[in-house]
């Protein structure tokens, strides 16, 4: 007999919950694109840049947790998985400042199988600990890359330090598909700190490159398909140009401020734009005000995507079969805290 609170239990109570939500608790999959979300009619856009296909602002705030304040930037229930693909989901907890407290804040112990999350601190703390021996703290600048693959359960808190101090906090989370034949390999952690990321230059703004190529530079992260991620600060009155491989997805997501990209269309923080992966044409932003932007570019995976909840994979078996073995604990368990 399973005791009321023991790990099982809490697992039932958990598979229980993912049973009746999608992904990110909220829905079962994409939905076309609508009139309203695409570039408007006659938009004008150089011939030599990338059209914009869409637009999207940020969705309302929700708790994940009790330590993330957060807006979906965008997920599979608001656009089509396949538009997205590499990418599934991103969350941002925009700036928020919390005071200091005895018990840490955060999400406690969940699992994952079938893709990856990538944490990215801008300010405040994250202790990350996983049932594949994966942990550390990242604090502002630092990055994390955790591999779900067959499947962990993890948990993600405000630091301790943070957690007495309190000040303010701002995170971004994406989760990255896996292609099919990697999502039931071994799970792998990476702690990327910010001093590890190569500098990109653009006139007087500025980047990080976190993975990929771009500039003749590498980033440091370890990805299992065609990935570049950076995040740019562009002063007011500075422009940014680049270019990236025509087919790519290219996201470009205003974490602040205010810029207009392809000459053409305003951005403000919070939004962020789709561009055509199909036509050629770089990538231009300009600063209206002081802006620091996230751009995420990926070669499509060209597969089925099943998201439910915690999981994501090609099936509704293989979801099924994840849920099963969640609940029969084949995923780990963490530790009991001190």
């Amino acid at each position: 007999m399973t005791r009321p609170n023991s790990p099982k239990a809490t697992r039932r109570k958990f598979v229980a919950a993912v049973a009746s939500v999608g992904i990110g608790g909220c829905g079962r999959s994409a939905k076309p694109l609508t009139t309203r979300e695409r570039a408007p009619e006659g938009e004008s856009v150089s011939a030599l840049l990338k059209p914009i296909a869409l637009v999207r602002s940020a969705g309302q705030k929700h708790w994940v947790g009790d330590g993330f304040h957060v807006s979906t930037i965008f997920s599979p229930r608001q656009l089509d998985a396949q538009v997205l693909s590499p990418f599934i989901l991103m969350d941002h907890a925009a700036p928020r400042h919390f005071p200091g407290a005895a018990k840490p804040r955060g999400v406690r112990e969940h699992p994952h199988r079938g893709f990856e999350t990538v944490t990215f601190a801008y300010q405040g703390e994250v202790d990350h600990r996983d049932s594949h021996g994966g942990g550390g703290t990242i604090g502002a600048g630092d990055v994390q890359w955790m591999t779900a693959a067959s499947g962990v359960v993890h948990e993600e808190m405000q630091s301790k330090r943070f957690t007495q101090a309190g000040g303010v906090f701002e995170m971004v989370q994406l989760w990255v598909n896996l292609p099919a034949r990697l999502k039931m390999t071994t799970p792998r952690y990476q702690e990327l700190k910010g001093q590890t990321f190569p500098r990109l230059e653009f006139g007087k703004a500025s980047g990080r490159l976190i993975a990929g190529t771009l500039q003749g530079k590498s980033g440091p992260a370890k990805t299992h398909s065609p990935i570049t991620l950076f995040d740019m600060d562009l002063p007011k009155g500075s422009s940014a140009s680049f270019e990236l491989p025509v087919g790519r997805t290219i996201l470009v997501f205003v974490l602040g401020g205010q810029v207009v990209s392809q000459s053409a269309r305003s951005l403000k923080s919070g939004d962020l734009a789709v561009l055509d992966r199909s036509k050629p044409g770089g990538v231009q932003l300009s600063a209206k005000a002081n802006a620091r932007v996230l751009v995420l570019s990926g070669e499509p995976l060209g597969e089925p995507v099943v998201a439910q909840g915690p999981f994501v994979m090609n099936t509704r078996a293989e979801i099924a079969q994840a849920m099963q073995d969640y609940r029969d604990g084949r995923m780990g368990t963490l530790a009991p805290t001190t």
